[in-house]
């Protein structure tokens, strides 16, 4: 299989485990993970641990005597199997001079951040990790990254039936083995079920009373399942901004599928000819751009969606450097400005307003509103 090497997330977790005594990698299962910090590990002679392995020799009993004696970088892998490190992590992040640099990979919960904020505040930087983005793939790749989505077996799987095939594997196996080796109890079935029915629901307002009576539960319950996709970076919620704007503001957060292939795995798509002709096209491409976005700009923390009762909308708003910066996704060939746009610059004083399509020439619309491509995203913002 042909490997791409993610050489800006290599460069970063490189300088961030020289700055920081703990770094914590974050991203879901099979998005590459051990394969960048395997890199990194015969880079500088590290010492790797991975807690998948039923043979090693990092186990609770014996994890002090071992680590304590180690110096260089020491990579520890799936390290939410093992939550007792935390507390041992800290001490060993203390110590003057340090001797060790801790790189801890993860792909999931919140009971692994929660752990690693109550021990280790203030040693650890974070850095998250998804699948392949288009400076890694190539921008002219985008059709197919859209169509099989960001992680790397799929992306670069020798034909879309294989790429399919690798997807529902690992929805079976995320279902079947990963989530309840988090100690989560909900039967693979009805989380799959929830799943299925989400991705109909994928880029609209989360509504937990519809979903519930679908799936004949509680609205908690519902809120629960929710609440474990995103906790394992399957899901993302995208928050509402909420500003005094003398107007009725929609307080309920929107969801999307992280990866888009994922999604039309779940959705039965096979390939981008099928994709074009599902109902749920513009939504998809809504996830993807928003996604790219995110990750070229690194906002995850300062992103919001703004919707009015009254049919105002704008998909995505950044908060960067004291600038609000809009964009709308849309899936057509040349779009145009609308009064709609002008509507939200002046309800959200945006600095800048960008219409994200899938063409390949920027031009501007009106003032501080411009047409976008993918691979022009943060160039100029």
């Amino acid at each position: 299989m042909i490997y791409i090497e993610r050489l800006v997330l290599k460069k970063r977790v490189r300088r961030e485990t020289r700055a920081y005594p703990v770094v914590l990698l974050l991203g879901p299962r099979q998005c590459g993970k051990t394969t960048l910090a395997r890199a990194l590990a015969r880079e500088r002679s590290a010492h790797y641990f991975d807690l998948e392995d039923p043979e090693t020799p990092l186990i609770a009993e014996s994890a002090a005597l071992i680590l304590r004696g180690l110096s260089g970088l020491v990579v520890i892998d799936e390290v939410q199997r093992l939550p007792q490190l935390f507390n041992l992590l800290r001490v060993l992040a203390d110590r003057h001079p340090l001797p060790a640099h801790f790189l801890l990979l993860g792909s999931a919960s919140p009971e692994l951040v929660k752990g690693v904020s109550e021990s280790l505040a203030g040693r650890v930087a974070y850095v998250p990790m998804g699948g392949f983005d288009l400076d890694e793939v190539g921008a002219d790749r985008w059709r197919k990254l859209w169509s099989r989505g960001r992680f790397p077996v799929s992306f670069l799987a020798s034909d879309d039936e294989h790429s399919y095939a690798w997807r529902q594997n690992f929805i079976q196996s995320f279902l079947e083995r990963d989530i309840p080796q988090l100690g989560i109890r909900v039967p693979g079935p009805t989380l799959r079920r929830f799943w299925t029915m989400l991705a109909h629901w994928h880029g609209q307002t989360w509504n937990a009373s519809e979903l519930a009576r679908a799936l004949d539960t509680h609205q908690r319950t519902a809120r629960h399942y929710l609440d474990i996709l995103c906790s394992t970076f399957m899901v993302r919620q995208l928050p509402p901004w909420f500003e005094n704007v003398g107007k009725r503001i929609v307080k309920a957060p929107k969801v999307y599928f992280r990866d888009t292939g994922l999604l039309h795995a779940l959705l039965g798509l096979r390939n981008l000819e099928q994709v074009l002709g599902h109902p749920r096209l513009g939504f998809s491409w809504e996830g993807f751009a928003m996604e790219e976005v995110l990750c070229r700009l690194q906002a995850e923390h300062d992103a919001y969606f703004y919707k009015t009762h009254a049919g105002a909308e704008l998909d995505l708003l950044l908060i960067r450097g004291g600038k609000r910066l809009g964009f709308e996704f849309k899936f057509q060939d040349a779009p145009r400005t609308s009064q709609a746009m002008r509507a939200v610059m002046n309800d959200l004083r945006l600095d800048r307003l960008s219409v994200v399509y899938p063409g390949t020439q920027r031009y501007p619309l009106d003032d501080r509103i411009e047409v976008l491509p993918l691979n022009a995203i943060g160039t100029s913002l």
